[in-house]
């Protein structure tokens, strides 16, 4: 199945998921140097990397949700989507609890809100992870002949993935 949303004749949900994405680890790397050189200006843009991080990861779930809706219910591909929202939802979430204990004094975060952040982190890779299963090995948002119970990528041998490949145009 063909993505909902377009923008330039590409799929408008991979595009937009870089921005949280990228705001989201970049405020971990700045935690992390925090960490080591005790300057609070780390965390301070930490803090307004993960709030614009948060606008931008609803933007990407709402470009989500429509696709997500498309694809029919039974198929491999519809559980994978449910993890991949399930985690995305719950990275969100995380960062909205590390971004709100911040909020007190956003250059001198209290050591739980790092260590939720990096639960975050490790939650959105997961995500991320099962979003590639998605489209790259399931075609989902991609190709209209999407092989949407496709087998994991690990379970098969090569021949037999090849087969499995949706017909690209």
């Amino acid at each position: 199945m063909e993505s909902r949303v377009k923008e330039f004749g590409h799929p408008a949900h991979p595009l937009m998921i870089v921005f949280p994405l990228g705001l989201f680890f970049t405020a971990l790397i700045f935690d992390v140097i925090q960490l080591f050189n005790n300057d609070g200006i780390w965390s301070l843009i930490s803090f307004y990397l993960i709030g614009t991080g948060l606008i931008f990861g609803v933007a990407a779930a709402v470009l989500g949700a429509i696709d997500w809706r498309a694809i029919p219910a039974g198929t491999r591909a519809k559980r994978i989507g449910n993890m991949h929202a399930a985690a995305n939802i719950g990275m969100m979430i995380l960062f909205a609890i590390s971004w709100l204990i911040r909020m007190g004094d956003p250059a001198r975060p209290e050591a739980l809100a790092i260590l939720i952040a990096f639960a975050a982190g490790f939650v959105g890779f997961l995500g991320g992870w099962l979003g590639g299963e998605l489209v790259y090995r399931l075609g989902i948002g991609v190709y209209p002949d999407a092989h949407m119970n496709a087998s994991p990528a690990w379970t098969i041998d090569k021949g037999e993935a090849a087969q499995q490949e949706p017909s690209r145009p």
